[in-house]
C-alpha cells in the first residue's frame, strides 16, 4: 500500500510535464513567424493568420444573420433594394475588419501605406468612374427613378429593363440586344423613362399632303388607318392635328394611345403602310421638297 501510493505522484509529475510541454511545442508552432520584414515593423505568424481568418468567418455570419433579420422585416419591393445597397457595405465592413485585426496583432501596415501613397492615388483617380456608377446605383434604388420591367430611352436608344446592380443597368432592346448601362450616365444625360406614368403611350405619327388635297378626307383616312390597328386603344381617341402650312405640303399629325410602348415601332411601321395604301386609293399625294433653281447667265 505505502509503493502505490508513493507511485501517484510520480505518474501526476510525469503527465502535468507531458501536458506542459505539448503546451509550450502547440505555443511554439503558433507563435513561428512565417514571414518578418527586414526592419520588424511587418510580421506575420501562424497564429495571426488563424486570428484573421476566424475574424473574417466571424464577420461574415454575422452579416449573413443581420441580413436575414433586416429583411425579414422588409415589404418584398424593397428587399431587393437592401441587399443591393448592403452588399456595398460589406466591402467596407470588410476593410475595417482587416484593419482593426492587423492592428491588434500588431501588424503595421502604415509605413507600407505611406509608401504606396502615390500608387493610391493613381488607383483612387483610376477608379473614379467606377464609384460614380455605385453610388449611382445607390440613388436608382432608393428613389426608383428606375425599376425592372420600365422601358427607357437614353441616347436614343430605347429597352426594356432586366435587372439593375449596383454599378450597371441591363435592357434589352426590341430586337434582342442587351444594352449595358453605367449608373452614373442616369446622373449625366437625360433619361426618359417611358412606363414610369403607367403602361400606356401616347404615339404620333406626322405625314405631309400636296396643296389642294381634300384636308377632311385626309382626316378622316389618317383616323381609319389608326383605328384599323388591334394595338391602338379606342380610348383615349387617336385625333389628327392639322400642323402647319409647310413649304411644299400641308403639314398633319395623328395621334393616339398604345398599351406597350416597347414595341411601339412595329405599329408606327403596319399604320405608316396602310395611310400610304389608303392614300393612293384615294388619289391623294405625299409631296417631295420642291426648290427652284434660277441660273443667272453673266454677260
Amino acid at each position: 500500500m505505502i509503493r502505490s501510493q508513493e507511485k501517484e505522484p510520480i505518474t501526476e509529475q510525469i503527465i502535468v510535464t507531458l501536458d506542459e510541454n505539448i503546451w509550450q511545442n502547440l505555443l511554439y508552432i503558433l507563435n513561428y513567424k512565417i514571414f518578418e520584414s527586414t526592419d520588424h515593423k511587418i510580421s506575420i505568424s501562424l497564429l495571426s493568420i488563424i486570428v484573421i481568418i476566424c475574424a473574417f468567418i466571424l464577420t461574415r455570419i454575422t452579416l449573413k444573420f443581420v441580413t436575414k433579420i433586416v429583411t425579414n422585416r422588409l415589404q418584398p419591393e424593397n428587399r431587393i433594394k437592401f441587399k443591393s445597397i448592403f452588399s456595398f457595405s460589406k466591402y467596407i465592413i470588410y476593410a475595417l475588419v482587416s484593419i482593426i485585426v492587423f492592428q491588434s496583432l500588431g501588424i503595421n501596415f502604415t509605413p507600407l501605406l505611406i509608401a504606396s501613397s502615390a500608387l493610391l492615388v493613381g488607383v483612387g483617380l483610376a477608379l473614379q468612374t467606377f464609384f460614380q456608377d455605385i453610388l449611382s446605383g445607390i440613388f436608382i434604388l432608393i428613389d426608383q427613378t428606375v425599376k425592372v420591367g420600365d422601358v427607357i430611352e437614353l441616347d436614343g436608344k430605347v429597352g426594356r429593363v432586366v435587372n439593375i446592380k449596383l454599378r450597371t443597368t441591363r435592357a434589352v432592346t426590341i430586337d434582342n440586344k442587351v444594352m449595358i448601362i453605367p449608373n452614373h450616365q442616369y446622373l449625366t444625360n437625360s433619361l426618359y423613362n417611358w412606363t414610369q406614368n403607367g403602361n400606356l403611350t401616347r404615339d404620333s405619327i406626322a405625314v405631309g399632303v400636296a396643296y389642294g388635297s381634300d384636308t377632311q378626307l385626309v382626316k378622316k383616312i389618317l383616323l381609319e388607318a389608326v383605328n384599323q390597328h388591334p394595338s391602338v386603344l379606342k380610348h383615349p381617341q387617336p385625333m389628327v392635328l392639322f400642323e402647319n402650312f409647310g413649304d411644299s405640303s400641308l403639314e398633319f399629325k395623328i395621334v393616339y394611345t398604345i398599351n406597350d410602348s416597347f414595341k411601339g415601332i412595329i405599329p408606327q411601321s403596319d399604320i405608316r403602310f396602310k395611310i400610304d395604301e389608303l392614300f393612293r386609293a384615294n388619289n391623294i399625294e405625299i409631296p417631295f421638297p420642291q426648290r427652284v433653281v434660277t441660273i443667272k447667265k453673266e454677260g
